[in-house]
């Protein structure tokens, strides 16, 4: 079913209209054409100029008259038409410009590729393309860089997880770091790799912070503490960066001596727990029989010492008597 304005438009454009292309009403023909003859292009255009004036209201013979009145009213729809199409292109390239941003994300625009400003969520608008682009950077989304190995503990990787101790031990450890980004715009144009920049800072924080300590507190009881000292010193490497991230957490997945040296590691390590649990049943030993001995000496001294008093009072006795 054809619309309306077709069935307007279709009388004055068919190709069966005895005029069409054939001159104007006047009944003038060019005597240099064969009667029959296809119609030249310049003439088919002014006919469609002089119907798209009788579709639009426009009388085809003005006041000039023949045909340069059609040429004028031609013009007119032209310009019309010109006027119609860009007021459509710039209305659908200004609504291009609206944008929506999630809960937990946030716009960054740049005007001419240079930034300008950051959009909470919701609607938003900005100047279409090629005036001003949007970034969405999500900011509640807790990001994680691996050190020391990738997906899992065992898949290590030894160039990042071997470290030399403060006492010239080599261990090996596997940590991870959690962070989310406290400013979005910092996050993106302030460093060219991200990811790899946090890597990095992770990497030499841990290796500064192992080669001040001893190798067994950090392979036992100094693990939550150097874990503690490896965030805050990576925090400052990037507050001096300026790289829009928070580190939230740091996580020691394993610590251990390298593999080529575990199994001497482990023996030194069952020596030493054999010394330390011989020294103890040492003392449990000790202080069982120290006090039985203590107690024994007592016991001699009291009889020892009744015994004494016993004898001089034998003594003391039989003096009496004999100087009776």
């Amino acid at each position: 079913m054809q619309i309306p304005f077709l069935k307007k438009l279709k009388p004055h454009l068919s190709l069966n209209d005895p005029e069409w292309g054939r001159g104007s009403k006047d009944g003038k023909r060019d005597d240099k054409k064969p009667e029959d003859g296809p119609p030249e292009l310049d003439q088919l255009w002014r006919d469609f100029n002089q119907s798209l004036s009788r579709l639009f209201g426009k009388n085809g013979n003005g006041s000039n008259g023949g045909s340069n009145g059609g040429d004028g009213s031609g013009a007119d729809a032209a310009k019309l038409g010109i006027v119609v199409i860009l007021s459509v292109a710039i209305f659908f390239w200004m609504i291009s410009g609206f944008f929506i941003v999630q809960e937990g994300q946030t716009g960054v625009v740049t005007t001419f590729g240079k930034y300008s400003y950051q959009t909470g969520s919701g609607f938003n608008w900005r100047w279409p393309a090629p005036i001003q682009n949007h970034e969405i950077v999500n900011v509640q989304q807790v990001r994680t860089v691996e050190v020391g190995y990738r997906n899992n503990p065992k898949n290590k990787l030894a160039k990042e997880s071997l470290m030399l101790t403060d006492d010239e031990n080599i261990i090996d450890i596997q940590f991870a770091v959690q962070y989310k980004l406290n400013d979005a715009a910092k996050w993106l144009y302030n460093n060219a790799d991200r990811e790899e920049m946090v890597l990095q800072v992770a990497e030499t924080s841990i290796r500064e912070v192992v080669g001040k300590s001893k190798m067994d507190f950090v392979l036992y009881q100094g693990r939550e503490e150097v874990a503690r000292d490896v965030n805050a010193l990576m925090q400052q490497v990037l507050d001096r960066y300026n790289s829009g991230v928070h580190v939230t957490n740091v996580t020691m997945q394993a610590v251990q001596p390298p593999e080529q040296v575990q199994e001497a590691f482990d023996d030194a390590m069952k020596a030493g727990q054999d010394k330390e649990r011989q020294k103890n049943e040492g003392q449990a030993y000790a202080n069982n029989v120290i006090p039985k001995a203590r107690g024994e000496a007592s016991r001699m001294l009291q009889d020892a010492e009744a015994y004494r008093s016993k004898v001089v009072a034998t003594a003391e006795g039989n003096a009496a008597r004999f100087k009776q």
